[in-house]
């Protein structure tokens, strides 16, 4: 108790200390703003009281020192406790408005964060969930509310109850310090980017990129030695569109001129719903390319391949740069040959009328975008094979760590199709019908 009200007045001193020196630096300026400076310091003297950590967190801030008050985020609107609501809550355009992060914002807006809450939208499944999951952001949404939304899905977020769930910066560059070095470090990113479709994190800090970075903060090696971070590679020189060749599901089009693997690809698109049984385009092909959430031409995927490239050229040689991001695109062969044969026997027991087929299904293939709606065990486990185990086979080899490419990954996809098959023969044995699709 004592300790609070001691920060209580360490803060009551900053917050007139600022409201003087304020005026007292920008001269004229100062008197141009108005009040700027005095209604700030009204907002800290209460602020000081209600959320004390909220102001000393933009003490430390570069918005402290560069005359970045709270009005000029959230407006000037709230003056008490009665009106709470009326304060305005940052969005990605507060952020570039007056000049100050336009460059950034632009550059969000292009890659797949700023499509991260349509993505997850678009999900057919999705709005089955609890709100808390996805507007309460419990679950999903509370990754994916770094996305850019509408001023409709704003509004029905704020219904909801999550008063803060529009914006978008801050899921990197947390509140209230904004700090750009924070969000440089790579346990920025760990708050997402782990656990079960797609554990970055965990493949990463068990690398050895990630274990030299880790030994560089503990300050057991040079600060100047080479230790890749997350934002090295997929943030090159700052750069917010946050990019990769196959992206997150790692498919792409064109198809291989391995006829095998484009045979395998085509499946894995058909069960995603983009493309239909005779290999057309669907509504949800149109929806990917909105959202440019995979690379549909060589040339986009070319440019992306090249830009990591130049990253690893900085500590490695572009012939090992090469062939090592190679041998990743080999292991998503591997692992679609495997998932493509666990669609065929799920389809082929559609087909043959041993698994009835969901009616909401548009086309005679198992849905890998319903995840855990899926409606039976057997479609269950290749949601499973599908989501996280072939996530890991090929996300564990671009991030150089072998036991999860393998163990995690490539070894469960082989235990998955065995499943599958032994379950597919025992539901066709209980319906007195033979196999149709190949055991190889």
């Amino acid at each position: 108790m004592k300790g609070k009200r001691l920060l209580h007045i360490m803060i009551g001193l900053a917050a007139l200390f600022y409201g003087v020196t304020a005026s007292a630096e920008e001269g004229n300026a100062t008197e141009a703003k108005g009040n700027k400076e005095v209604k700030s310091v009204a907002c800290l003297d209460c602020h000081t009281q209600e959320t004390p950590n909220i102001v000393s967190d933009w003490f430390i801030s570069k918005h402290r020192t560069r005359g970045v008050g709270c009005a000029d985020c959230h407006g000037e609107d709230h003056q008490n406790k009665e009106d709470v609501a009326k304060a305005k809550q940052p969005t990605p355009d507060t952020c570039a408005d007056k000049g100050c992060h336009g460059k950034r914002v632009e550059e969000y807006r292009k890659g797949k964060h700023a499509a991260g809450w349509a993505v997850m939208k678009a999900m057919p499944t999705i709005h089955w969930q609890p709100m808390s999951m996805i507007d309460g952001q419990k679950g999903c949404g509370g990754c994916h509310k770094i996305g850019e939304k509408s001023a409709e899905e704003v509004k029905k977020l704020k219904e909801a109850g999550s008063k803060f769930g529009h914006a978008a910066c801050d899921s990197c560059h947390t509140r209230h310090t904004f700090s750009v070095a924070e969000a440089r470090e790579p346990q920025a990113c760990q708050t997402c980017h782990m656990g079960f479709d797609h554990p970055q994190w965990e493949m990463y800090s068990a690398s050895k990129h990630g274990v030299r970075h880790l030994l560089k903060q503990n300050k057991v090696i040079s600060p100047n030695a080479a230790a890749p971070t997350c934002q090295t590679c997929h943030m090159q020189k700052g750069n917010h569109e946050v990019r990769t060749a196959w992206g997150f599901l790692a498919v792409r089009l064109p198809l291989s001129e391995d006829k095998e693997w484009a045979a395998d690809q085509v499946t894995i698109l058909q069960a995603l719903g983009v493309l239909d049984p005779e290999g057309k385009p669907t509504a949800r092909l149109e929806a990917v390319k909105s959202a440019d959430v995979a690379r549909l031409t060589q040339e986009s995927f070319d440019k992306e391949r090249d830009k990591m490239i130049a990253v690893c050229e900085q500590c490695h040689s572009p012939n090992f740069a090469r062939a090592e991001l190679e041998k990743g695109d080999q292991m998503i062969r591997e692992a679609d040959r495997l998932l493509a044969a666990a669609i065929r026997e799920i389809a082929a027991l559609y087909k043959d009328g041993v698994l009835r087929q969901p009616k909401e299904y548009a086309y005679p293939f198992p849905d890998l975008l319903t995840f855990h709606d899926a409606p039976t065990p057997i479609e269950q486990k290749l949601f499973v094979m599908h989501l996280e185990h072939r996530m890991r086979t090929f996300q564990g080899t671009f991030h150089a760590n072998p036991d999860y490419a393998l163990w995690y990954g490539w070894s469960e996809m082989q235990r998955d199709l065995t499943e599958i098959r032994h379950m597919a023969q025992e539901l066709r044995e209980k319906h007195g019908k033979h196999s149709t699709t190949s055991q190889k």
